[in-house]
Formats: C-alpha cells, sequence, structure tokens
C-alpha cells in the first residue's frame, strides 16, 4: 500500500525544513529513510552541505556596561549551549565580563547578537567588543564553563 508522508523538522532558531516523501516499501525501509532524511535536514539546518573548508570559528569578547552582578555569566553559559557552542566567560576586574566562544560560524554569530543586545535580564550593556575571530578546523574547548 501507497503512503504519503511529510516530515517536519523545527529548528531551535525558527528554522523548518519541511521534507516529504512517497513510500510504497516495507516499514523497515520506511524508517530508514526517515532516519536519511532526519539527517539530511539536520546537515541543511547546520548550513554543512559537505563541502571543503571549515564552518567553525573562535572569537573572544569583552561585554560593558552594567554587567557583574547582573546574572550575565550562568545566562551566557545557558545561551552558549542552547546554541550549541563552546566556551568560557568571567568576570574581570574592570567590571566587565570577558570570554571565548567556539562553534558553528553562523551559531557563533547569533551568539555576538546575543551578547551585544540581549544578554541577562538585568544587564545593562553598553557595548560589546569582539577580538580575534578566526576559522578553526576542530573545537579546541569543550562544554562552557565559567573561569575565575
Amino acid at each position: 500500500m501507497a503512503q504519503f508522508y511529510t516530515v517536519t523538522l523545527h529548528h531551535q532558531h525558527h528554522q523548518t525544513v519541511c521534507l516529504s516523501v512517497y513510500l510504497s516499501i516495507s516499514l523497515s525501509i520506511y524508517v530508514f529513510v526517515c532516519l536519511s532524511i532526519s539527517v539530511l535536514a539536520l546537515l541543511i539546518m547546520s548550513g554543512d552541505t559537505g563541502s571543503s573548508g571549515s564552518n567553525l570559528c573562535s572569537v573572544d569578547f569583552e561585554i560593558y556596561g552594567h554587567v557583574q552582578g547582573t546574572c550575565l555569566i550562568p545566562f551566557t553559559e545557558r545561551e552558549g549551549l542552547t546554541l550549541g557552542l563552546v566556551g568560557w566567560v568571567k568576570n574581570t576586574n574592570r567590571g566587565t565580563v570577558v570570554g571565548q566562544v567556539q562553534g558553528p560560524r553562523q551559531q557563533v554569530h547569533e551568539m555576538k547578537v546575543w551578547l551585544s543586545k540581549e544578554g541577562s535580564p538585568s544587564s545593562r550593556i553598553t557595548r560589546a567588543v569582539f577580538k580575534n575571530e578566526r576559522d578553526i578546523s576542530k573545537l579546541e574547548l569543550s562544554g562552557f564553563s565559567t573561569r575565575f
């Protein structure tokens, strides 16, 4: 019996990939095709199309304003992990927050926007400086941590 299936995958950042499959084969083939479609969709949503060259980058940041004592550090960790990034963050003796993030270029860009404009609910960011942005072939860190 022929069946028409639509697979809709929602990416955490409001991107949606819809793929449709017309099947007239056994259930085991259906499962294989669905898994293949899921992998393809995840590659599409992550921007990895198999092209050569690294899609990973690393950037250092420093955040200015009323940022210490505002829970910016745990919010930064959470946002980084939500975006699938790795990195670290810490307070400085200058009253700023510094850190580094690494991951897929698009997610690093989203993190830069978040650090520049949003931050934690009680932070008041006046300036965000990003330095040493560079391509990396593999992640140099693991997880997202607070440094002291």
